[in-house]
């Protein structure tokens, strides 16, 4: 394991009492590029909700992110009684004639309009809300859930893209994507989304999604765990009023955040774009803020960077109702390190390619999975002399052999020989990018003695080879 990884797991299980125990500081810069702004100490009752979440906030049913939308109203309707505030209301349908939901809860004059899963692939948020609804819903005399109701109206509008998360993809049905149809409304999503911002007319706006793993915070080789943005209205970034408050919220999130992820938290660049929603909800006026959840290596279905996702919405949340926000320094978030470069998830280097009926070929082989954490569904990225390419996961590959799979043409569509297709065309055709990662590691050429198999996806119980 990479140290920046081994920093990343500690720290995350680290709660803020633990960290501030462990150092004179109870916030350490990661390294010496981290920003010289003095951290305010995180909210009061952080270490005492953070106690809490385990046993009595987290949502069951929800351990895996790859849910439907049907499956997560099943989880989250229980919970959304009339007794504890909550209203639900349908508010259209999906392209597939899908319901679209609006969350009502609150009786306070700042409206919230809170949105997650536009892309059908982005879950953590949508779990984290389950969690925020059972707090609410379940803990009404806590002082949070009380200074909440009484200042602020939450709109909460889960799981924008049902289609898409039915089929775990980014895009709807129509192949859409939701965030890049702010302008022209062409998507029922879209349209729905936006007369539900009309309707309530926030004063501050979430855009809940997640990010791709690969992320690295600023030109460190540290993990984006959590990003942030303050979305740009138009064209300058120029700041108002609408923007410092989102600022503001931002820097919040993060000091909620940073005892558990000090140098894993980031920001996304401030360029406009007059097609997605949250630039369009801050030039319509709502202070938004842009979360993003990237990833925690080890924590394969998102469950610890979902209660790092509750912690920081409530903070946020906490702030609206309290007006704390007002005046937190804006270097809390410009000092953050924008999103930097996409580490590519396993590099396997140093060994020879070896096909049926070719020569072997030295080289080293770059492989993607469609969903990184748990290693799933991948497909060759790049192939030979890749140098001091870095990646998330490596294997040195050095005396081994890289032989594709008997049976497979390395293709993600497999077309079967018949019988009168001869053996040489049948032979397995070389892993080229584009071919999905079906080979095993082995001592000899002909792959007889195998030390590690990646069949498509990586087997958890042997995500590296034997001991040779």
């Amino acid at each position: 394991m990479r140290p920046s990884l081994t920093l990343c797991l500690l720290l995350t299980m680290m709660t803020p009492t633990t960290v501030a125990r462990n150092a004179d500081n109870p916030h350490p810069p990661a390294t010496a590029e981290r920003a010289t702004t003095p951290m305010p100490p995180p909210p009061a009752w952080l270490a005492d909700l953070d106690a809490l979440y385990d046993a009595r906030l987290r949502v069951q049913g929800l351990e895996d992110r790859s849910f439907n939308a049907e499956h997560w109203w099943s989880i989250a309707t229980p919970l959304l009684e009339t007794r504890h505030g909550f209203r639900v209301e349908e508010i259209g349908r999906s392209v597939e004639d899908r319901p679209l939901r609006h969350v009502r809860w609150g009786t306070g004059k700042t409206s919230v309009l809170l949105w997650s899963q536009m892309h059908g692939d982005e879950s953590t948020a949508s779990m984290a809300l389950a969690d925020l609804f059972r707090f609410l819903g379940e803990h009404a005399d806590h002082p949070l859930v009380k200074q909440l109701r009484a200042n602020t109206t939450l709109h909460v509008f889960p799981i924008v893209n049902p289609d898409g998360a039915a089929r775990f993809q980014r895009r709807n049905a129509q192949g859409i994507d939701l965030n890049r149809d702010a302008r022209m409304l062409a998507t029922p999503e879209a349209r729905t989304l936006k007369a539900l911002f009309d309707q309530v007319k926030p004063k501050y706006g979430f855009n809940l999604h997640d990010q791709r793993v690969g992320y690295r915070a600023g030109d460190s080789d540290r993990g984006t765990a959590i990003a942030l943005l303050s979305p740009p209205y138009n064209h300058a970034a120029d700041v108002n009023e609408v923007r410092t408050r989102a600022i503001e919220v931002a820097g919040v999130i993060r000091t909620a955040l940073e005892p558990y992820l000090a140098g894993h938290i980031a920001r996304w660049d401030e360029e406009f774009d007059p097609r997605a929603f949250g630039d369009l909800t801050t030039q319509w006026g709502a202070s938004t803020v842009l979360i993003e959840a990237g990833g925690i290596e080890g924590d394969v279905q998102k469950q610890r960077l979902r209660k790092l996702y509750f912690l920081g919405l409530v903070a946020a949340l906490d702030s609206i109702a309290t007006g704390s926000h007002a005046g937190v320094s804006p270097a809390l978030y410009r000092d953050l390190p924008e999103n930097g470069d996409v580490w590519p998830d396993l590099l396997v280097r140093g060994a020879t390619l070896s096909a049926p009926g070719r020569p072997p070929l030295r080289a080293d082989l770059l492989v993607n999975f469609r969903n990184p954490l748990t290693e799933t569904d991948g497909a060759i990225a790049d192939v030979g002399d890749l140098g001091t390419k870095k990646a998330r996961r490596s294997i040195d590959a050095r005396g081994l052999f890289i032989v594709p799979i008997a049976g497979h043409a390395g293709e993600r569509t497999i077309i079967e020989a018949n019988d009168d297709t001869d053996e040489d065309a049948r032979a397995p055709s070389p892993l080229t990018p584009g071919a999905s990662a079906r080979f095993v590691l082995s001592r000899d050429p002909q792959g007889r003695d195998v030390v590690w198999t990646l069949d498509g996806s990586v087997d958890p119980a042997a995500r590296s080879p034997t001991k040779r």
